[in-house]
């Protein structure tokens, strides 16, 4: 009988000592996010300066910066399309301090690529909202002498001569765009992969490669410019500042879409109190009349969401890409 009082009150000790230890932990993720944030925050993005992730995290983050009252300094940690920007952030403290504006690719699509992703995209983040949404379009130089879409199909099918198309990463949006339309065309187009759009926009500028199917935010400045020429644009509709362009679907492939966008991540660990109060700096600073013209400027349609909405979108999204990447062959 003893020795069974003695095993209870251990028991009721151990408890004990969890529940205060629960609290005790409690009562410090409160405090800290009472206090948070108080130093710069480290927002990473997992592509080179000059495409479409690294414009939106800077036009963002500049209203981010004045909400929170720190710094919110733009990371640039290009390759393997996104995946390594978004590792540093599944593997950082949960403190708040580091986040990340991740895409399509990196949440959606890498983890269904051959060699996977090394984090969990529905396990190892906190999803802290979405950022903004639009379409690629497919752009080449305008001394090419690809002058329509139709003529892009003729020489993606020449297999004597090879027609080469970058994008912005392995597994990216633009990519997607590339596969989908090799898939539904039969052509040979060969994929060429870049750190960033704007790696792959120098590569095309520079006579790398023959097209792009490319952010709006890196090509419209461009095609405006008189630099590019745009064949088509890969969304559901044309885009609001290339009304003359036509979707992929209207021109011969009903059905076919590839949207891309940009959504803000922290680690899984994060405290649910500082995951609201980012949520809510960063869904104030989308929708500042600022920050909306910047972003609707580059051609991007602002998407803020809660937590909850955005996990529930990334989900779909991961569980139709999956399906996607299973048919396609690498």
């Amino acid at each position: 009988m003893f020795a069974t009082q003695v095993k209870k009150l251990f028991v009721y000790s151990a408890l004990v000592g969890m529940a205060a230890s629960m609290s005790s932990n409690a009562l410090a993720q409160t405090s800290a996010a009472a206090t948070y944030p108080n130093k710069p925050i480290k927002l990473l993005v997992g592509f080179a300066p000059g495409g479409g992730t690294d414009a939106a995290a800077r036009t963002i983050a500049i209203k981010l910066t004045e909400i929170l009252g720190q710094t919110v300094v733009v990371d640039n940690k290009p390759g393997a399309g996104g995946n390594i920007a978004a590792d540093l952030v599944a593997k950082a403290p949960g403190d708040g301090y580091t986040i990340g504006l991740a895409n399509i690719g990196s949440l959606a699509v890498n983890p269904h690529m051959p060699n996977g992703t090394p984090y969990n995209t529905l396990k190892d983040f906190a999803m802290l909202g979405n950022g903004v949404s639009f379409g690629n379009v497919l752009v080449v130089k305008t001394d090419s002498d690809i002058k329509t879409f139709a003529h892009y199909l003729v020489a993606a099918k020449n297999a004597d001569k090879p027609l080469f198309y970058g994008s912005s990463g392995f597994g990216s949006a633009g990519h997607m765009s590339g596969e989908l339309l090799k898939q539904r065309a039969n052509t040979t187009a060969q994929h060429i992969n870049y750190k960033g759009g704007g790696p792959a926009m120098n590569g095309l500028l520079g006579g790398e490669i023959q097209a792009i199917f490319a952010s709006a935010p890196t090509a419209i400045p461009l095609i405006k410019a008189g630099k590019l020429r745009a064949l088509a644009v890969t969304g559901a509709k044309r885009a609001a500042d290339l009304p003359d362009v036509p979707t992929i679907a209207e021109l011969g492939f009903p059905g076919y879409l590839a949207t891309n966008w940009y959504s803000f991540i922290a680690p899984a660990s994060t405290p649910p109190a500082i995951v609201k109060k980012l949520n809510a700096a960063i869904v104030s600073a989308i929708n500042d009349q600022a920050t909306l013209t910047r972003l609707s400027a580059q051609g991007m349609e602002p998407d803020p969401s809660t937590s909850e909405e955005m996990r529930a979108f990334v989900t779909k999204e991961y569980d139709t890409w999956g399906k996607v990447a299973r048919t396609l062959k690498f």
